[in-house]
């Protein structure tokens, strides 16, 4: 019985930490979006959006409308994940804003990453704006890969 309090203070202390580890790793995942709630959907999208060049925004912006008619808004989930340049899609002066906006009412979401937005904030001084249609996660491949453990194919157009 020397011994004892010895062995409880350690598993004790081993337990305190396992419980930190573990609070930390749920307060870390709480901060992404939640899933979608569309019961119905038959299919998950997750569209990677990392770069500012126009195309490319255009290129997202299509595949996700496309998605959107040929399966029926109700019958598929589109997610859209800015990060990185990338967020530029999201910004209120791009010329893309209204198609954006369209996809968001037909049910798709559009994530915009807040460690992104945090940087530009350190770089320039400045917080950037971005559209209320943009739902914030702090870190977007974190959400890329939520989404993608929980059934979503990821596509990088």
């Amino acid at each position: 019985m020397k011994g004892f309090p010895t062995i409880l203070s350690t598993t004790l202390g081993v337990l305190a930490a396992a419980l930190l580890i573990a609070t930390s790793a749920t307060l870390a995942h709480a901060q992404q979006a939640p899933l979608q709630d569309k019961p119905f959907a038959e299919h998950k999208v997750v569209l990677q959006l990392s770069d500012n060049d126009p195309k490319k925004q255009g290129m997202v912006i299509s595949v996700a409308n496309n998605l959107m008619k040929f399966y029926d808004p109700d019958k598929v989930a589109v997610e859209i994940v800015a990060f990185g340049p990338g967020i530029d899609l999201l910004r209120p002066e791009n010329p893309n804003r209204k198609l954006v906006e369209s996809l968001v009412a037909q049910g798709a979401r559009v994530d915009i990453c807040l460690n992104t937005v945090d940087t530009i904030e350190r770089e320039t001084g400045k917080r950037p704006d971005y559209i209320a249609a943009a739902t914030p996660v702090q870190v977007g491949v974190a959400q890329i890969l939520l989404l993608t453990e929980n059934g979503y194919t990821l596509v990088r157009p």
